[in-house]
């Protein structure tokens, strides 16, 4: 039984029916709790409208949906074309789950909007050539429309970014978004705020799947991830009523601060992103095709005068590549047997365009395949940005490499083949450019069984040069300067095929140093790598002159365009080194193809040790990589050992610097720590919010009680004495603690209503109460007292019952 006098601002509660407490209620500077003796309380103002509140959730969610996403904007190629698809099937998909608040909309003919938004408006929009109109859909609109629904995801794995539109590639956006949004604004709309954190599974599972489906770079991933994680934060706070409004200001600095940590720590360590195309293996094995190089000569015999391709507007003196060969295994040339970013089988899918980087004049060529060019490799010219078939069908057999500008065609050439590329013809370096240019550092396949003469040779002709491209000079100007030229057909000087390590040991170093292009290419190359050179081996058609060499007499012109014919003998390889600053430069070590031999002359291959002028130079930069054997050097010295000693310490540095990282114990006790916060703040914010007035008052008192325990003092009794013992023990004043104490009591005991406003008065109260006993804590005490859990867990149980237990 309890009375109050609010005219004098007095109070006396009796508390255990053996003792009364009196005191001052208005004088106390801690009394926030003002009861009305009319038996009328307060009324609570209703500051979230539900229904405001659930447009509003359909509104963040569907931000959200859009955040997430936002990952496959780089792999489409275009923001607009991304969001052709991806904003309208987020807006369908919310729309859909807000109809689900009109209980006769709801489930079944949510579903059957949603099948109707799958299986015939993205259809129509995506596949718009085959409905009638334009909007109309046929059998065929729907039938695509349900093999697309899954092959466009296939489509995305399948074809390196970007990819474009084609081929209803759209429809995989299309699905994401229109799902994601509904999922996500189901919970969004219900009514009770609690099934708001429902919402994180969709969201996490769009930003997931949509990453996975990305790039390697994401679009702006940090921004995005930033903005999801503060917009989910605030969102689901504020459906919780979690959202402290009066203390906003300190919200937005806690908020920012996390933020820029987060980015802070995001630009800090590496980041590696798991990406589903690198892991997507297409059923293509470029390696396992025969040699491009060893089918060189067979061309040449077959189809010597033989148009084999016709290019239309193709720049004049422009080359043609079939295949680019970097492995040697001792027999013949071949693709790498990985797919590394910079192998030569490292081949794609590829969309309506293709990424490219080259720097150049842009051109745009039209090809058309002559009887007699049956091979799986499609001639192309530059570096590709978009191949465009007069097929559509014959798109699908089309695979490219970025690094090398060479495609596979599976399917193989044919008569007739047609198509149109868009690409760039990258500057050519001069002469005295090379010269001064660095060769690069690369990872290569091994060279196999390599012949001891080309070792020899190549250091004795270019070994005491200091530069990459100084060096490779050298080396084809030798070749091109002591060989002779012969395919060894009917009638030729007798030269025999193939470029393997017997045929290169007989080139260099046997009695005639006679052969064509697939010996020269191949001896250099394996020369170069010898050096410490990246080096590959290049396949293709040069419009040649009577001597060999590029020329741009060749193209012809035929009214406002002009037309390239190659023959079987404009069939031939060559070698790209690649040299800092220019990427993969050209160089042609073949002697001119009228440099005959005959009997009459001195056909033996130059000595090397008469070539030798000075001890090798290093390189600037050896390369660092596997294709050197053991004990040699990248030029052919004795800085091996040393070269393989400074990798292991710097692979091993790496190593420990991740490990250091992402192993460290400190990760662990970090997370352990922010969960144990995280737990206590969502208790005690549950606490202040949630139950009666009174219960909200006496769990109030319990948190400061709590804090205590927590600090590590043994407290018992009734909240009078639990505030004295905590006054004792921690040496604080016990004013404050007794008016808070006999507040809970008045609030638990006296029957009387509390006021919204007044629960909030008590409990910063009770905030800057606990702010005062964890400041007279030492620190080692006082991130006990944070860290620990004890009495956490007795909030709920204690406001339920408004009593001290």
């Amino acid at each position: 039984m309890s009375t109050t006098n609010l005219t004098n601002s007095t109070y006396t509660t009796n508390l255990t029916g053996t003792g009364t407490v009196t005191g001052s209620w208005a004088d106390s500077t801690h009394s926030v709790i003002w009861m009305s003796r009319d038996g009328k309380s307060q009324a609570l103002p209703n500051l979230n409208r539900p229904r405001m509140a659930q447009y509003v959730g359909l509104l963040v969610s569907s931000l959200l949906t859009l955040a997430a996403a936002s990952n496959l904007i780089d792999v489409y190629g275009s923001a607009q074309a991304w969001a052709v698809a991806a904003i309208p099937a987020t807006i369908i998909g919310s729309l859909v789950a807000l109809a689900g608040l009109v209980p006769a909309l709801r489930l079944w003919w949510q579903m059957l909007f949603m099948a109707l938004a799958q299986l015939v408006v993205g259809p129509v929009i995506f596949l718009n050539d085959t409905t009638i109109a334009h909007v109309v859909p046929t059998l065929r609109t729907l039938t695509r429309g349900w093999m697309q629904m899954l092959g466009s995801f296939k489509y995305l794995l399948a074809i390196d970014p970007p990819t474009g539109t084609g081929d209803g590639s759209l429809l995989a956006v299309w699905t994401i978004c229109l799902w994601a949004a509904l999922l996500t604004g189901i919970f969004a709309v219900a009514e009770d705020g609690r099934f708001t954190t429902i919402a994180i599974i969709p969201v996490v599972a769009n930003l997931t799947i949509c990453a996975l489906l990305g790039s390697s770079t994401g679009f702006h991933r940090i921004a995005v991830g930033t903005f999801t994680a503060i917009a989910l934060v605030i969102w689901i706070s504020a459906r919780w009523k979690l959202l402290e409004l009066g203390r906003w200001i300190s919200s937005v600095i806690i908020v920012l601060l996390s933020a820029a940590l987060a980015i802070g720590g995001c630009l800090a360590v590496g980041q590696d992103r798991t990406i589903l195309r690198d892991r997507y293996e297409p059923p293509l094995s470029p390696y396992d095709y025969t040699s491009p190089l060893s089918g060189m000569r067979s061309y040449i015999k077959s189809h010597k005068t033989d148009v084999l391709l016709t290019a239309r507007d193709l720049p004049a003196g422009s080359t043609v590549r079939l295949a680019v060969m970097d492995r040697f295994d001792g027999n013949v040339w071949n693709l790498s047997d990985s797919t590394m970013a910079t192998d030569s089988s490292n081949y794609h899918r590829v969309g309506d365009t293709i990424k490219n980087t080259a720097k150049g004049k842009r051109f745009t060529a039209k090809f058309t395949v002559d009887d007699g060019l049956n091979d799986y490799w499609l001639p192309l010219s530059g570096a590709a940005s978009s191949v465009e078939f007069a097929k559509s069908s014959d798109a699908d057999s089309f695979y490219y490499n970025t690094d090398t500008m060479s495609a596979i065609y599976p399917s193989r050439t044919s008569k007739g083949l047609t198509y149109t590329e868009t690409g760039i013809m990258p500057d050519v370096p001069t002469d005295k450019e090379i010269a001064k240019a660095d060769a690069v550092s690369i990872s290569q396949p091994k060279a196999d069984d390599v012949p001891d003469c080309v070792d020899k040779l190549a250091t004795a002709i270019a070994g005491g040069q200091a530069k990459g491209g100084e060096a490779a000079q050298a080396l084809a100007s030798k070749l091109k300067e002591a060989g002779w030229f012969s395919h060894g057909l009917t009638g030729d000087y007798p030269s025999n095929a193939g470029h393997g390590n017997y045929r290169i040991n007989q080139l260099l170093a046997g009695s005639a140093m006679v052969g064509d292009s697939e010996q020269y290419a191949s001896a250099m190359a394996l020369m170069a790598r010898s050096l410490g050179l990246p080096s590959r081996v290049v396949l293709g058609f040069l419009p040649k002159n009577d001597e060999g060499d590029i020329s741009n007499d060749r193209t012809e012109k035929h009214g406002k365009s002009t037309v390239t014919k190659f023959t079987g003998n404009d069939m031939t390889a060559w070698v790209e080194i690649k040299l800092d600053g220019y990427g993969w430069v050209a160089f042609h070590p073949t002697p001119k193809e009228t440099k005959i031999p005959d009997e009459n002359q001195n056909l033996t291959p130059p000595n090397p040790q008469t070539l030798v002028r000075q001890p090798p130079v290093p390189l600037t930069d050896p390369l660092r990589d596997d294709t050197q054997a053991k004990g040699r050097s990248s030029i052919g010295g004795s800085m091996a050992d040393e070269t393989s000693a400074n990798l292991f310490w710097q692979r091993f540095g790496r190593i420990a610097k991740k490990v250091a990282i992402y192993g460290s114990p400190v990760w662990t006790v970090l997370i352990v720590c922010g969960l144990l916060l995280a737990i206590k703040a969502i208790a005690l914010a549950r606490a202040r919010r949630h139950g009666s007035a009174s219960q909200r008052v006496a769990a109030g008192w319990q948190a400061v009680a709590a804090l205590a325990r927590q600090s590590g003092l043994d407290i018992r009794g009734t909240r009078n004495e639990q505030a004295a013992s905590i006054s004792k023990q921690m040496g604080i004043d016990t004013e404050a603690l007794l008016a808070l104490g006999k507040q809970a009591d008045y609030a638990s005991f006296s029957g009387d209503e509390v006021a919204q406003s007044q629960v909030e008065r008590y409990w910063h109260d009770v905030i800057e109460e606990r702010r005062f006993i964890l400041d007279s804590l030492p620190m080692l005490r006082r991130w006990r007292a944070k860290l620990s859990l004890a009495d956490v867990f007795h909030f709920r149980r204690i406001g339920k019952k408004g009593r001290n237990l």
